[in-house]
């Protein structure tokens, strides 16, 4: 049941291939669970055929077989590919005087071989954040998990994770943290009151995505940085930073 949803919307890819004549196979994603979930099920559909079996008769035959040519792929790896000099070029406020650290979490590098980037020493956050004027800051939590959906029904182990992720950003100088994935961003971010609560000495730090660092690069106006949804509220930091 788990590939279910996501084979019905690659399907919804290749009925839209066959009916536009559209030649590109390329399936855009903007979140690391969506990525995740999407690359697994589309390896699936490649390498079992046994599953892909079980999941037509599930649907009931309603379905057209799906290919399996569908390319999952997520926003980070579009912009690499366009090129980081084309990107800086597009520049307007460098985010000068920001220490950033980048946060992977879970999805965006694992299972191995199937992340967009290198599991054990990924660079592609990095390099973004570089290109957008950025100071990157290196953690060694950049990788482990936020508490993923344990934040639920054991939400005592989802703070324990995300407090050493923001912990050890904190104290390697970030002054912000920069993530990819909703599920990241709110354990990180909103569960900074239980947190705070259970660690005492714990010191805040605004969690953001990425593409709100780009955006506020770009010069987009704060509307467009969408800033006010982020808990804990980075608009104080940037102001002090000259960035808004």
């Amino acid at each position: 049941m788990h590939y279910l949803a996501p084979i019905r919307n690659l399907v919804r890819v290749d009925e839209l291939k066959r009916d536009e004549h559209v030649d590109d196979k390329r399936f855009l994603t903007l979140c690391a669970m969506c990525y995740n979930t999407l690359k697994r099920a589309n390896m699936d559909a490649l390498n079992d055929e046994e599953k892909m079996t079980k999941i037509k008769d599930v649907m009931e035959n309603e379905e057209i077989k799906y290919s399996g040519n569908v390319e999952i792929l997520h926003f980070l790896e579009i912009l690499k590919e366009l090129g980081w000099d084309k990107i800086k070029e597009c520049i307007q406020k460098p985010l000068k005087n920001l220490k950033v650290a980048p946060y992977y979490g879970c999805l965006l590098l694992r299972p191995r071989g199937m992340g967009i980037d290198d599991t054990d020493h990924p660079t592609i956050m990095e390099d973004l954040l570089e290109v957008l004027g950025a100071e990157v800051i290196d953690s060694p939590y950049k990788q482990k998990c936020c508490g993923s959906y344990h934040t639920i029904q054991l939400k005592e182990v989802a703070s324990d994770l995300s407090y050493r992720v923001l912990k050890y950003s904190k104290d390697a100088g970030a002054d912000i943290i920069a993530t990819a994935c909703p599920l990241c961003e709110f354990n990180l971010g909103a569960r900074h009151q239980s947190i705070e609560e259970k660690y005492p000495e714990f010191e805040t730090i605004p969690v953001v995505y990425f593409t709100q660092l780009m955006s506020l690069a770009l010069g987009l106006d704060e509307e467009a940085n969408g800033f006010e949804g982020n808990n804990p509220d980075p608009r104080p930091l940037l102001k002090e930073r000259g960035l808004l």
